[in-house]
């Protein structure tokens, strides 16, 4: 077996989803999910085929996001692994939900704006996502003013009341 840590390429302000599901339609109900969760929603998804045709099934409303999201997938080369990538101004707590609804998907292995590595193990059947690297090693343990901080921030970001 061989690993592989395959970084997601986007724009720093985008956000990108990694998941595994596991039927064709895929990328249509991702689509639908996406568009009836968000108006105006800019996202692109990328869906990798593990039988068949076995291509890559792409879908969205922002070009750029759709060619991001269609990289990642053929990069990470993984069955049944999608890429969703949301364009700025866009987060994936606002998507989650309904992307747990949509039966087919079996489970997300990160939601993220920050830089990720997606661990790829590539064996003689073929390639498959193990994990993910998210961002970076912790510094620390919150103090107060870091809990005040965080606090705030929900609050002023419309979050929490």
């Amino acid at each position: 077996m061989e690993l592989t840590a395959v970084p997601i390429h986007k724009p720093e302000a985008a956000s990108v989803i990694v998941g595994q599901s596991h039927f064709i339609k895929t990328v249509e109900d991702i689509h639908e999910a996406m568009v009836n969760s968000v108006p105006g929603i800019r996202f692109g998804v990328a869906f990798c085929e593990a039988s068949g045709a076995r291509l890559v099934r792409v879908s969205g409303t922002d070009d750029e996001m759709q060619r991001l999201a269609t990289d990642n997938a053929l990069a990470i080369g993984a069955g049944h692994t999608f890429v969703l990538m949301l364009a700025e101004g866009f987060y994936p707590i606002n998507v989650l939900p309904a992307l747990g609804a949509v039966p087919e998907i079996v489970g997300i292995f990160c939601a993220s704006a920050n830089p990720v590595e997606v661990i790829v193990a590539q064996t003689d059947a073929g390639r498959g996502v193990l994990g993910v690297i998210d961002g970076s090693t912790p510094l620390g343990v919150e103090d107060d003013e870091a809990l005040a901080w965080r606090k705030g921030l929900l609050r002023t970001i419309g979050y929490k009341l």
